[in-house]
């Protein structure tokens, strides 16, 4: 069904918005986009041809709401819960939404960090239904006719992995989809992106993955991953193909590996809309919270020592966005210095001699440690005990909770109670980095300001307004307000591109329409046929 088969339209003589549709019967249930289930009133029921195909009583969204979580508490691990979960946005995507959007501290755990990493581990096991496009290096020639068998036309995201870095898991092939799977319905929770405006995609270049090539379940292909030329020609012909397929779409990559993320995001920014939200995302999330722990505790950025643990795109993000504090930065060989330094670490290389991590904390006394290496344990208490100032800063982010770098009781603990923690993954008590806050935001301001680009000053704004939302006393606002936070990004992002001069002037009424415009809301609106 494509999307120009269902519109959202207002009756001229109540002003009554309401979904006129060209489906059917079970035509109509089994659109998961337009499926309302034991919702249908009984006049939609006999206008539509569902009489007989639902039970007879009508429930409200709250009524269904309330099944959908009893079942939820019910489920006995993170993973069948995902399941549980998955199933709903198969059946029916407003109330999967709404139940998300309303549930969101209880929910998002499961549907995203921690237990995404999990169902990209299990995906060939607990795939259901097909959500998102494959494209494999034999669609080289046919990239245009893969988009074309999209359903809907009017796609405004594209969030796009190739599976080879996935959170601290590292290479799981086709199953790195639950990832743009997931991130896609946080575009939707988060921003109000439509979701027949959502396009997750794998490029499935094989994968290197020995226990994936040996599982009679493996979806994706059984082969050694292709680099090089060939897999630099796939990804082109992509970008190229959603310019002329989907011209307004935004290409977001995630979980690209180390030796791709940082490069194709150089080669494509300043040609197509797109950004990395594992680089540019997460350098902006943990900025944010930076810059509310230095307001809680009065000092300065610019007066900061920074130890970046993990030189991959997420260390490197960080890094660029912590620009004014002094930054040393370590990756699996120690510290990376300039005899060595390449790709995207090469702006933080120390001009010293090669060391561990200890030497130069206890050389240093840091004042900020943030983890993004995947090793977990390696914020030992001999580390933590070396850090300085009245309120340092401990950010272990390594995704999912089993790397993170240390728990928040040991950075606590092991700074007196010093230490302002935040965290990648959920832990109680402790605000998570979450990249959540920022990208949908910087999605939708990007859209509505109609910029061509993306770039880093849209994630500076991003972080900067971010910190600017959040309590006096905390490092983030509550994720319950995330569309508040989104729109409120989306804003300041779009008159920063207006400003700079990336996109066409608009006054701030009209980017107020255009958000208006732009945001969906879960909620059931009545249906009519489509005469």
């Amino acid at each position: 069904m494509r999307a120009r088969d269902f519109a959202i339209k207002t009756d001229p003589a109540t002003q009554e918005r309401f979904l006129e549709v060209n489906a059917t019967g079970v035509e109509l249930t089994d659109q998961p986009i337009l499926n309302k289930g034991t919702a249908f009133n009984d006049d939609e029921r006999n206008a539509l041809r569902l009489r007989g195909l639902l039970p007879p009583t009508v429930t409200s969204i709250e009524q269904q709401m309330d099944r959908v979580l009893t079942n939820f508490h019910a489920k006995g691990s993170p993973l069948e819960k995902y399941i549980h979960l998955l199933s709903l946005l198969d059946r029916n995507e407003t109330l999967f939404y709404r139940t998300i959007l309303d549930h969101i501290e209880v929910t998002l755990p499961v549907i995203y960090t921690p237990t995404v990493g999990e169902a990209c581990q299990q995906f060939g096991r607990i795939y259901r239904r097909h959500r998102g496009l494959y494209i494999n290096y034999e669609d080289l020639n046919r990239v245009d006719e893969l988009l074309a068998n999209w359903p809907y036309d009017d796609v405004a995201v594209i969030v796009v992995t190739d599976g080879e870095r996935i959170l601290g898991l590292g290479d799981l092939g086709a199953g790195g989809m639950g990832i743009s799977i997931g991130k896609s319905s946080l575009y939707v929770t988060g921003a109000g992106i439509h979701p027949a405006k959502m396009l997750p995609v794998c490029l499935d270049v094989g994968t290197d993955n020995p226990r994936l090539l040996d599982d009679p379940l493996y979806l994706g292909q059984r082969r050694a991953r292709i680099r090089g030329e060939r897999y630099d020609a796939l990804v082109e012909a992509f970008v190229l193909a959603v310019g002329r397929r989907f011209p307004r779409a935004i290409i977001q990559f995630e979980d690209f590996g180390k030796l791709n993320a940082a490069r194709l995001l150089e080669r494509y920014q300043d040609r197509a809309r797109c950004f990395n939200d594992d680089i540019q995302g997460t350098g902006a999330v943990a900025c944010a919270g930076v810059l509310s722990a230095l307001r809680i505790s009065g000092q300065k950025l610019e007066d900061q020592r920074v130890l970046v643990v993990g030189g991959g795109s997420a260390g490197a993000g960080i890094a660029a966005m912590l620009a004014g504090a002094e930054i040393w930065m370590f990756d699996s060989k120690g510290l990376v210095t300039k005899d060595r330094a390449r790709g995207e670490v090469a702006a933080f290389a120390r001009d010293e001699a090669p060391a561990q991590l200890m030497d130069v904390a206890k050389r240093v006394r840091p004042t900020i440690l943030i983890g993004v290496s995947g090793q977990a344990g390696i914020f030992d208490r001999p580390l933590l005990q070396t850090m300085d100032g009245p309120r340092p800063i401990v950010f272990p982010l390594s995704n999912p909770t089993a790397h993170s770098e240390c728990t928040p009781e040991e950075a606590r603990g092991w700074t007196q109670g010093r230490a302002i923690v935040a965290t990648g993954s959920p832990f109680p008590d402790t605000p998570q980095c979450n990249n959540l806050y920022i990208f949908p935001g910087v999605g939708l301001g990007t859209l509505v300001a109609g910029s061509p680009r993306v770039d880093l000053e849209m994630f500076r704004t991003a972080a900067r307004t971010l910190a600017a939302l959040a309590p006096p006393d905390q490092l983030y606002p509550p994720l319950r307000d995330i569309r508040r936070i989104s729109r409120t990004i989306a804003k300041a992002v779009a008159k920063s591109a207006i400003d700079r001069g990336l996109a066409p002037a608009a006054s701030d009424e009209q980017l107020e329409t255009r958000l208006n415009a732009e945001i969906w809301e879960p909620s059931y609106l009545p249906y009519r046929l489509a005469k």
